[in-house]
């Protein structure tokens, strides 16, 4: 009797195991069953929303994509890099190399053709292949942030076939590298203006005694 007893019990400890599918979501945060990785999401942009970093993050964004080419393609079930797709990334290392308090992100896209969890797997190989080439070109995969893929689902050309436009990557900006000195003391609008505040730098070749001697010069005069 004794012995049924103990089954029991450690079936009802099995039944409400954390590890148990069918219980597991009552020892979980709520909502974590239908979260689909975007926790969280909502108080994050609002902080940063309120600390101005966001729309200093959306700045920086637009900077990215007007001044280095965001995109690269790829060649059919492919994530090989050709030599066009490395000049890109050549260029968009250089960029990323004049900020080093912020974070990016790259997204790897499929056409159509295939399944779409084979896709969602050629997508990921595809963003590793950026994240690779950059961080050989001397960026830190610390500030890599994420390898995103969207696979099939989104396409910039609608169509079944074969689209080269649809198999690209796309690096984005995504946020400041938080213990960055710069970022803790909140100088956002000074490292995305960097090189306007230095551009505005006077130069100049005057000394203390070249000063000194104007002013004595303009003594004479009177």
């Amino acid at each position: 009797m004794k012995t049924i007893a103990a089954a029991a019990v450690l079936i009802g400890l099995v039944a409400c195991s954390p590890e148990n599918p069918n219980t597991r979501g009552f020892f979980q945060e709520a909502g974590a069953g239908v979260d689909g990785g975007h926790f969280g999401n909502a108080t994050m942009h609002n902080t940063q929303i309120m600390t101005g970093q966001k729309t200093y993050v959306v700045d920086l964004a637009h900077r990215f994509a007007e001044e280095v080419e965001s995109t690269v393609t790829f060649g059919f079930d492919s994530a090989r890099l050709d030599g066009a797709a490395r000049a890109t990334l050549d260029r968009q290392a250089h960029w990323i190399r004049q900020f080093p308090e912020v974070r990016f992100r790259v997204y790897g896209h499929t056409d159509k053709v295939g399944s779409a969890r084979y896709n969602k797997r050629l997508g990921l190989r595809r963003a590793q292949a950026v994240v690779n080439h950059l961080a050989r070109r001397g960026i830190s995969r610390g500030r890599l942030e994420a390898l995103v893929s969207h696979g099939e689902t989104q396409p910039l050309i609608v169509t079944e076939g074969r689209e080269r436009r649809n198999r690209r990557t796309v690096t984005e900006v995504s946020g400041f590298m938080q213990r960055h000195p710069t970022v803790l003391d909140g100088k956002y609008a000074e490292i995305i203006y960097r090189e306007y505040v230095q551009s505005a730098t006077a130069e100049t070749g005057l000394t203390s005694a070249g000063v000194s001697g104007v002013s004595e010069a303009g003594g004479g005069g009177e």
